[in-house]
């Protein structure tokens, strides 16, 4: 799925939730704003703390196995 296509899910969704919600306009400008809020918030900030690399349990083998 690429960025367009999971915009439009989000948008999707934020539509659904505005349908059924109590009162509230439908507005499809809104729900694409909600979507790009969405996708912003998902990107991964640069900066923080580095991954640590996960350590790899190895058997050691003994002669005598």
């Amino acid at each position: 799925m690429n960025e367009e296509d999971l915009r439009d899910c989000f948008a999707m969704f934020a539509m659904f939730s505005r349908t059924f919600g109590e009162g509230k306009e439908l507005d499809a400008r809104i729900c694409y704003r909600i979507a790009d809020l969405m996708l912003e918030a998902r990107k991964v900030d640069e900066e923080g703390i580095v991954a640590i690399k996960k350590r790899v349990n190895r058997k050691v083998k003994n002669g005598s196995d």
